[in-house]
Protein backbone atom coordinates (compact mmCIF):
# COMPACT_ATOMS: atom_id res chain seq x y z
CA UNK A 1 0.00 0.00 0.00
CA UNK A 2 0.98 3.80 -0.55
CA UNK A 3 0.25 6.48 1.96
CA UNK A 4 -2.99 6.99 0.66
CA UNK A 5 -4.16 3.68 0.06
CA UNK A 6 -3.18 3.01 3.38
CA UNK A 7 -5.26 6.13 4.94
CA UNK A 8 -8.10 4.83 2.77
CA UNK A 9 -7.67 1.71 3.84
CA UNK A 10 -8.19 2.91 7.40
CA UNK A 11 -11.37 4.79 6.75
CA UNK A 12 -12.80 2.22 4.55
CA UNK A 13 -11.99 0.63 7.64
CA UNK A 14 -14.19 2.68 10.14
CA UNK A 15 -11.17 3.20 12.19
CA UNK A 16 -11.05 5.98 14.99
CA UNK A 17 -7.65 5.29 16.63
CA UNK A 18 -4.22 4.83 14.71
CA UNK A 19 -1.72 2.62 16.47
CA UNK A 20 2.00 3.25 15.96
CA UNK A 21 4.09 0.10 16.56
CA UNK A 22 8.23 -0.61 16.44
CA UNK A 23 10.74 -3.01 17.94
CA UNK A 24 13.61 -2.63 20.58
CA UNK A 25 16.54 -4.99 20.75
CA UNK A 26 15.53 -7.51 22.43
CA UNK A 27 12.64 -8.25 19.94
CA UNK A 28 9.38 -6.16 22.13
CA UNK A 29 6.87 -4.39 20.06
CA UNK A 30 5.94 -1.01 21.56
CA UNK A 31 3.24 1.21 20.73
CA UNK A 32 1.26 4.64 21.22
CA UNK A 33 -1.79 6.29 19.80
CA UNK A 34 -3.22 9.11 17.80
CA UNK A 35 -7.00 10.33 16.97
CA UNK A 36 -7.47 9.05 13.49
CA UNK A 37 -7.53 12.81 12.68
CA UNK A 38 -3.99 12.65 12.34
CA UNK A 39 -3.66 10.18 9.86
CA UNK A 40 -2.15 12.00 7.02
CA UNK A 41 0.37 12.08 4.62
CA UNK A 42 2.49 14.53 6.43
CA UNK A 43 2.59 11.48 8.96
CA UNK A 44 4.37 9.36 6.36
CA UNK A 45 6.33 12.37 5.14
CA UNK A 46 7.42 14.47 8.62
CA UNK A 47 7.59 10.94 11.45
CA UNK A 48 6.79 11.04 14.72
CA UNK A 49 8.63 12.22 17.27
CA UNK A 50 9.46 9.46 20.13
CA UNK A 51 11.82 9.63 23.48
CA UNK A 52 14.18 7.00 22.46
CA UNK A 53 15.97 7.37 25.81
CA UNK A 54 13.07 5.69 27.46
CA UNK A 55 13.65 2.35 25.44
CA UNK A 56 16.57 -0.23 26.49
CA UNK A 57 19.18 -0.21 24.80
CA UNK A 58 18.50 2.58 22.29
CA UNK A 59 19.73 6.56 23.10
CA UNK A 60 21.21 9.04 26.08
CA UNK A 61 19.36 11.60 26.97
CA UNK A 62 21.18 14.04 25.59
CA UNK A 63 20.06 12.70 22.05
CA UNK A 64 16.94 11.05 23.23
CA UNK A 65 15.09 12.53 20.32
CA UNK A 66 14.30 10.22 17.47
CA UNK A 67 11.49 9.58 14.66
CA UNK A 68 9.05 6.99 13.89
CA UNK A 69 7.99 6.71 10.13
CA UNK A 70 5.29 4.57 9.28
CA UNK A 71 5.35 1.98 7.08
CA UNK A 72 2.10 2.33 4.31
CA UNK A 73 2.48 -1.16 3.55
CA UNK A 74 2.21 -2.65 7.10
CA UNK A 75 -1.38 -1.34 8.08
CA UNK A 76 -3.83 -3.88 9.42
CA UNK A 77 -6.57 -3.46 11.72
CA UNK A 78 -6.02 -4.35 15.49
CA UNK A 79 -8.37 -7.23 16.22
CA UNK A 80 -8.74 -6.66 20.02
CA UNK A 81 -9.30 -3.23 20.88
CA UNK A 82 -12.72 -2.46 21.15
CA UNK A 83 -12.33 0.76 19.31
CA UNK A 84 -11.47 0.44 15.70
CA UNK A 85 -7.71 0.93 15.51
CA UNK A 86 -5.46 0.94 12.58
CA UNK A 87 -1.64 -0.70 12.94
CA UNK A 88 1.11 0.76 11.27
CA UNK A 89 4.68 -0.59 12.11
CA UNK A 90 7.19 1.99 12.10
CA UNK A 91 10.98 2.56 10.62
CA UNK A 92 13.79 4.78 13.43
CA UNK A 93 15.52 7.99 12.13
CA UNK A 94 17.50 10.14 13.48
CA UNK A 95 15.94 13.42 13.56
CA UNK A 96 18.70 15.48 12.91
CA UNK A 97 20.68 13.70 9.79
CA UNK A 98 17.30 12.01 8.68
CA UNK A 99 19.25 8.93 8.13
CA UNK A 100 17.99 5.44 9.39
CA UNK A 101 18.99 4.02 13.14
CA UNK A 102 21.26 1.42 13.15
CA UNK A 103 20.07 0.42 16.10
CA UNK A 104 16.54 -0.67 14.50
CA UNK A 105 16.07 -4.17 14.30
CA UNK A 106 13.95 -3.70 10.99
CA UNK A 107 16.82 -1.30 9.81
CA UNK A 108 18.66 -4.46 10.35
CA UNK A 109 16.70 -6.61 8.62
CA UNK A 110 16.62 -4.37 5.25
CA UNK A 111 20.39 -4.31 5.90
CA UNK A 112 20.95 -7.93 5.47
CA UNK A 113 18.33 -8.81 2.68
CA UNK A 114 20.62 -5.73 0.53
CA UNK A 115 23.83 -7.34 1.69
CA UNK A 116 22.83 -10.97 0.25
CA UNK A 117 21.65 -9.63 -2.60
CA UNK A 118 24.70 -7.23 -3.53
CA UNK A 119 26.69 -11.12 -2.81
CA UNK A 120 25.36 -12.35 -6.00
CA UNK A 121 24.55 -15.31 -3.91
CA UNK A 122 21.01 -15.48 -4.19
CA UNK A 123 18.63 -12.63 -5.55
CA UNK A 124 15.83 -13.58 -2.22
CA UNK A 125 15.46 -15.12 0.66
CA UNK A 126 12.72 -17.23 2.30
CA UNK A 127 12.14 -17.83 5.84
CA UNK A 128 9.50 -19.88 7.05
CA UNK A 129 9.43 -20.66 11.15
CA UNK A 130 7.77 -22.96 13.20
CA UNK A 131 6.99 -20.77 16.26
CA UNK A 132 6.49 -23.28 19.26
CA UNK A 133 4.75 -21.63 22.57
CA UNK A 134 3.09 -23.26 25.83
CA UNK A 135 -0.58 -22.24 26.64
CA UNK A 136 -1.01 -22.86 30.18
CA UNK A 137 -4.20 -22.43 32.44
CA UNK A 138 -2.39 -20.60 35.48
CA UNK A 139 0.91 -18.59 36.17
CA UNK A 140 2.29 -17.32 39.68
CA UNK A 141 5.86 -16.06 40.17
CA UNK A 142 7.37 -13.51 42.68
CA UNK A 143 11.13 -12.62 44.02
CA UNK A 144 11.42 -10.97 46.83
CA UNK A 145 13.65 -10.56 50.15
CA UNK A 146 12.30 -13.34 52.01
CA UNK A 147 11.40 -16.01 48.79
CA UNK A 148 11.58 -16.84 45.33
CA UNK A 149 9.25 -18.79 43.37
CA UNK A 150 7.40 -19.75 40.37
CA UNK A 151 4.46 -21.55 39.59
CA UNK A 152 2.44 -22.61 36.20
CA UNK A 153 -0.24 -25.15 35.74
CA UNK A 154 -2.20 -26.46 32.45
CA UNK A 155 -5.35 -28.78 32.94
CA UNK A 156 -3.92 -30.97 30.42
CA UNK A 157 -0.43 -32.01 32.61
CA UNK A 158 0.41 -35.57 33.99
CA UNK A 159 0.57 -33.78 37.51
CA UNK A 160 -2.51 -33.05 37.51
CA UNK A 161 -3.82 -36.61 37.11
CA UNK A 162 -4.59 -36.89 41.07
CA UNK A 163 -6.03 -33.13 41.56
CA UNK A 164 -8.91 -33.40 43.78
CA UNK A 165 -11.41 -31.68 41.73
CA UNK A 166 -15.48 -33.28 41.00
CA UNK A 167 -15.27 -34.60 38.65
CA UNK A 168 -11.64 -35.32 37.19
CA UNK A 169 -12.16 -36.87 33.72
CA UNK A 170 -8.52 -38.04 33.36
CA UNK A 171 -7.46 -37.42 29.98
CA UNK A 172 -4.22 -35.91 30.90
CA UNK A 173 -0.98 -35.90 28.95
CA UNK A 174 2.45 -37.68 29.85
CA UNK A 175 6.02 -35.59 29.65
CA UNK A 176 6.71 -35.68 26.16
CA UNK A 177 3.52 -37.21 24.98
CA UNK A 178 1.68 -34.14 23.54
CA UNK A 179 2.32 -34.99 19.81
CA UNK A 180 -0.95 -35.04 17.41
CA UNK A 181 -3.07 -36.90 20.18
CA UNK A 182 -6.72 -35.91 19.40
CA UNK A 183 -9.71 -34.71 22.24
CA UNK A 184 -10.10 -35.37 25.22
CA UNK A 185 -6.38 -35.41 25.74
CA UNK A 186 -5.96 -32.37 23.40
CA UNK A 187 -8.19 -29.79 24.89
CA UNK A 188 -6.67 -26.78 22.91
CA UNK A 189 -8.11 -27.47 19.70
CA UNK A 190 -10.61 -24.82 19.89
CA UNK A 191 -8.23 -21.55 21.03
CA UNK A 192 -5.85 -22.66 18.28
CA UNK A 193 -8.10 -22.69 15.53
CA UNK A 194 -9.43 -19.44 17.38
CA UNK A 195 -5.56 -17.95 17.01
CA UNK A 196 -5.02 -19.43 13.19
CA UNK A 197 -7.91 -17.64 12.06
CA UNK A 198 -7.22 -14.67 13.81
CA UNK A 199 -3.71 -14.28 12.08
CA UNK A 200 -5.59 -14.93 8.78
CA UNK A 201 -7.67 -12.01 9.04
CA UNK A 202 -4.66 -9.87 10.02
CA UNK A 203 -3.13 -11.11 6.57
CA UNK A 204 -0.60 -13.97 7.76
CA UNK A 205 -1.31 -17.27 5.66
CA UNK A 206 -1.23 -19.87 7.81
CA UNK A 207 -0.09 -23.14 6.84
CA UNK A 208 -1.00 -25.86 9.78
CA UNK A 209 -2.12 -25.89 13.74
CA UNK A 210 -1.31 -28.72 15.88
CA UNK A 211 -0.64 -29.74 19.50
CA UNK A 212 3.31 -30.07 20.01
CA UNK A 213 4.95 -32.82 22.25
CA UNK A 214 5.28 -30.41 25.44
CA UNK A 215 2.37 -32.66 27.31
CA UNK A 216 1.28 -29.51 29.46
CA UNK A 217 -0.14 -27.47 26.60
CA UNK A 218 2.60 -26.89 23.89
CA UNK A 219 1.37 -25.60 20.58
CA UNK A 220 2.38 -24.71 17.49
CA UNK A 221 1.33 -22.96 14.47
CA UNK A 222 3.07 -22.30 11.25
CA UNK A 223 3.16 -19.68 8.48
CA UNK A 224 3.93 -19.66 4.93
CA UNK A 225 7.37 -18.84 4.25
CA UNK A 226 8.33 -15.24 3.22
CA UNK A 227 11.00 -12.34 2.99
CA UNK A 228 13.15 -12.02 6.15
CA UNK A 229 11.51 -7.83 6.48
CA UNK A 230 7.86 -9.20 5.69
CA UNK A 231 8.21 -12.32 8.11
CA UNK A 232 10.12 -10.47 10.93
CA UNK A 233 7.28 -8.17 10.91
CA UNK A 234 4.36 -11.01 10.85
CA UNK A 235 6.60 -13.04 13.68
CA UNK A 236 5.62 -9.88 16.13
CA UNK A 237 1.81 -9.95 14.90
CA UNK A 238 2.07 -13.62 15.60
CA UNK A 239 3.08 -13.10 19.23
CA UNK A 240 0.89 -10.47 19.93
CA UNK A 241 -2.04 -12.25 18.30
CA UNK A 242 -1.50 -15.97 20.07
CA UNK A 243 -0.86 -13.96 23.15
CA UNK A 244 -4.02 -11.97 23.51
CA UNK A 245 -6.38 -14.54 21.55
CA UNK A 246 -5.10 -16.37 25.22
CA UNK A 247 -5.65 -14.12 27.74
CA UNK A 248 -9.61 -13.39 25.67
CA UNK A 249 -9.85 -17.04 26.77
CA UNK A 250 -8.78 -16.92 29.87
CA UNK A 251 -5.31 -18.76 29.05
CA UNK A 252 -1.64 -17.43 29.14
CA UNK A 253 0.52 -18.22 26.37
CA UNK A 254 4.78 -18.56 26.65
CA UNK A 255 7.48 -18.45 24.22
CA UNK A 256 10.17 -19.15 27.02
CA UNK A 257 12.74 -21.74 25.43
CA UNK A 258 12.46 -24.17 28.52
CA UNK A 259 9.15 -23.64 30.80
CA UNK A 260 8.77 -27.18 32.08
CA UNK A 261 11.06 -29.20 33.96
CA UNK A 262 11.29 -32.37 31.99
CA UNK A 263 9.33 -31.42 29.26
CA UNK A 264 9.74 -30.42 25.63
CA UNK A 265 11.60 -26.86 25.28
CA UNK A 266 10.02 -24.33 22.62
CA UNK A 267 12.19 -23.29 19.88
CA UNK A 268 11.58 -21.67 16.56
CA UNK A 269 13.52 -23.16 14.20
CA UNK A 270 13.61 -21.70 10.64
CA UNK A 271 13.27 -23.25 6.92
CA UNK A 272 15.22 -20.58 4.80
CA UNK A 273 16.15 -20.76 1.31
CA UNK A 274 18.09 -18.66 -0.97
Amino acid sequence: MTANEAIDFAKESGALVVDIRFTDLFGAWHHFSLPIEQLGQDMFDEGLGFDGSSIRGFQTINVSDMLLFPDPSSAFMDPFFEIATVVFIADIRDPITGQRYTRDPRYIAQKAEAYLKSTGLADTAFFGPEAEFYIFNDVQYSNGPDQAFYSIDSDEASWNAGRNEVPNLGHKMRLKGGYFPTPPNDQLQDVRTEMMLTLMDAGIEVEVQHHEVGGAGQAEIDLRFDTLLTMADKIQKYKYIIKNVAFQNGLTVTFMPKPVFKDNGSGMHTHMSL
